[in-house]
């Protein structure tokens, strides 16, 4: 095909486009971002580096009071977090005999895998290309631009679908468009990532977080309890916030900015389909059978899941969400992506065989060495982190701050936010996080006066605004992996610049919202969810 994407003012008579001052700090940031070595690498110093900093806070004693309640699972016998070694013997056989489980068992490996045998199948029938065709032919880029954001944020019900699907497609989408790919696996990311606790629907994260929050605020009042829906009428409104805002920053500062794109850094086999080709009537007919295909895998999932006799709903409470339907949920992609690849590859003929099912499992797989290799330093360096105690010990320490500043209006909020998203930077994942932390701010901020669910859905925002530029992010490597397919050169400065300006504007937006909503407009956050605490 032509590669549109390349076009623009080239040659040398061409302009080059102005840059601002924003711009221009971008670019510093890559540039120093892109001086670290190779992600490999880089993981594999820090993960070196943890062991020395576990050694030298261990010797040194480092402790700090933990907020747990007594009885809490991690609890220490006499209340303190207490750094670890690893270079002492303990250290040194816990990282020899758990080298090998570290790698195993990192949360988003397991996922990725079984994810990508189905989405294998969908890419070498050739559905995926089709579909893309058919979204793309003759779309708006600007509503290209706000559908990916907004179907981001609506796949955190199911967060995976997210990571794992939308933000490659995206960058097909964008290709096919002739625009540059990483902006459109940048908008995906925002989407994903960035807006991670926005949504129309309640996902998984909100009953853990919720239980997270009731037991911190029974500290204070043994009876107050938190339902899943606590913070619901607030993220329902920031969808269309995060939508918003990532949709601008999309179109006028991270693809200004990445500029025409060189596809003589691709990786040839990501370009090779013709995406601007018409469909074809097979092709359409095929994505009809598909359509269908995919009907009857939506009334599979409802039948498991809908019904009081769902066999996929948990078996001794009956709960939907906290339930091996969204706990497993890699195998509906699996399944999803396998049949309705399946479906669309027999109409074409592009799957006629079991061998040609198998080998569209083995090129899914094929495309992940890179991802696999990072993963391994990653998982080690994650390990080590929390082994060695110093996140818990810099998450105490930062709530510890916060209390010692003496706030006790509105404007307590803006450091605590601060505090959530810099830890979160540390701590990638949601649930931890909030376990660890909750105990400190709910029962301080409670005493001042706030609601468990207002302290909740403050908390969510600095949760979610920094997800996009910390490499503890779980998914962060995947998509990096992703990205050098479109570009050899991304380097984790390219990504941090690409994706910073959506945590900066993301994080400036979210927190307006919260102050206009919770103490302009005095609007509850959820149903039943009061903005002050008053004790009984």
């Amino acid at each position: 095909m032509t590669d549109t994407a390349s076009s623009g003012p080239t040659g040398p008579n061409a302009t080059p486009p102005r840059r601002n001052a924003f711009t221009r700090f971008l670019d510093g940031v890559e540039w120093l971002g892109n001086l670290l070595p190779h992600p490999v690498t880089l993981f594999a110093v820090l993960a070196l580096l943890m062991l020395l900093l576990s050694g030298l806070f261990g010797w040194l004693g480092v402790a700090v009071e933990d907020p747990r309640p007594l009885g809490a699972a991690g609890r220490s016998e006499d209340g303190m977090i207490r750094a670890v070694s690893l270079l002492d013997g303990d250290g040194v056989r816990r990282i020899f005999t758990s080298l090998v489980g570290n790698f195993t068992s990192f949360a988003p490996l397991g996922v990725v895998l079984v994810s990508m045998l189905g989405i294998g199948v969908a890419e070498r029938s050739g559905l995926l290309s089709a579909a893309v065709r058919a979204l793309v032919l003759s779309a708006s880029p600007k509503v290209v631009t706000v559908a990916i954001v907004f179907a981001g944020v609506i796949s955190n019900t199911a967060s995976e679908v997210g990571y794992v699907v939308l933000i490659p497609l995206a960058g097909a989408v964008y290709y096919s468009l002739g625009r540059h790919p990483l902006a459109g696996m940048a908008a995906a990311f925002a989407g994903v990532s960035g807006g991670y606790s926005a949504n129309l629907l309640i996902g998984t994260i909100d009953p853990l977080l919720a239980g997270i929050t009731e037991e911190a605020a029974q500290l204070i009042d043994p009876s107050y309890q938190v339902t899943a829906t606590a913070s619901y009428y607030f993220m329902a409104a920031s969808t269309f916030l995060v939508t918003i805002i990532g949709s601008l920053v999309s179109l006028f500062i991270v693809e200004p900015k990445l500029g025409a794109y060189d596809a003589s850094r691709a990786d040839p086999a990501v370009l090779s389909e013709d995406g601007a080709a018409p469909l074809s009537a097979t092709e359409r007919k095929g994505l009809m059978v598909a359509g269908l295909a995919l009907l009857g895998v939506l009334g599979l999932m409802a039948l498991t899941l809908l019904p009081e006799w769902g066999v996929l709903r948990d078996p001794e409470t009956g709960d939907q969400m906290r339930s091996p339907f969204f706990t497993g949920f890699a195998v509906w992609i699996l399944f999803f992506f396998l049949v309705v690849g399946f479906a669309y590859g027999r109409v074409v003929g592009t799957v006629k065989t079991d061998r040609d099912v198998i080998d569209g499992m083995a090129t899914g797989l094929s495309t992940l060495g890179l991802y696999l290799v990072i993963v391994f330093f990653a998982a080690q360096f994650v390990a080590f982190f929390n082994w060695s105690n110093l996140g818990a010990i810099t998450a105490v320490n930062g709530a510890a701050f916060l209390q010692n500043t003496g706030l006790t209006g509105p404007a307590l909020f803006i450091g605590f936010i601060a505090i959530c998203a810099l830890v979160n930077l540390m701590i990638g994942s949601a649930s931890a996080q909030w376990a660890l932390t909750a105990p400190i701010f709910v029962p301080m901020l409670m005493l001042v006066g706030y609601s468990p669910e207002v302290i909740q859905t403050a908390y969510r925002i600095g949760d979610s605004t920094t997800n996009i530029i910390t490499p503890m992010m779980s998914y962060f490597g995947l998509i990096l992996a992703w990205a050098t397919r479109y570009d050899k050169n991304v380097g984790i400065g390219t990504m941090i610049a690409m994706m910073l300006p959506y945590s900066i504007f993301f994080t400036i937006a979210w927190t307006a919202l919260f102050f206009l909503w919770v103490f302009g407009l005095g609007l509850p956050v959820g149903p039943g969810s009061p903005t002050f605490y008053v004790p009984a």
